[in-house]
């Protein structure tokens, strides 16, 4: 009875352990987004520059079948949001640009791209898995995170979206949500 007891104890105490990892993970990621300079196609691509503006940063490569299937939901947002104060940046993170270039040509992006071949900004952001975003509030603020893309989320994620939009500048918000697929 006394094994069974501390097994279920151990258990729980990993269980704990887990959980106040991945809390403190968050926590540190709901402070400032870290700021970069990225190559774009015709310019270099500032986060700070784009001050006062919600921004959708996406991590993406050619090779991820995702990312194919979140370029039209994010040209979609773009389309919608813009005017709004959205901002979509997604960063490349092909080693080859050429293999990018060529998913953009079947794949066209409506909004920002930029291009980090040394995955220097993912490194930043602490990403886990291609592809993800992480959405940020007009104060530059990491205030939602997501991993992978699938259609049947993009109600919630355009809501999330429309919600950050819609908020007060002096608003604070709670530690980041994160979700995964």
């Amino acid at each position: 009875m006394l094994n069974v007891i501390l097994k279920n104890n151990t258990n729980i105490i990993r269980y704990i352990t887990v959980l106040t990892l991945l809390n403190i993970y968050n926590v540190v990621l709901a402070g400032k987004a870290p700021d970069f300079s990225l190559q774009g196609d015709d310019s270099v691509i500032s986060l700070s520059s784009y001050k006062g503006k919600v921004i959708y940063l996406d991590f993406w490569a050619s090779w991820c079948v995702p990312c194919r299937q979140s370029f039209p939901f994010m040209n979609e947002m773009h389309e919608k949001y813009s005017d709004a104060g959205l901002k979509i940046i997604a960063v490349n993170l092909d080693t080859e640009a050429e293999k990018a270039k060529h998913f953009l040509k079947r794949i066209p992006a409506d909004f920002t791209v930029a291009y980090d071949a040394e995955g220097k900004v993912p490194e930043l952001y602490k990403l886990s898995v291609v592809p993800g975003f992480y959405l940020i509030n007009r104060e530059g603020e990491i205030v939602y995170k997501h991993s992978g893309f699938r259609h049947s989320q993009n109600e919630k994620l355009e809501s999330k979206i429309q919600q950050v939009l819609s908020e007060n500048n002096s608003f604070k918000q709670s530690p980041v949500e994160s979700t995964h697929p």
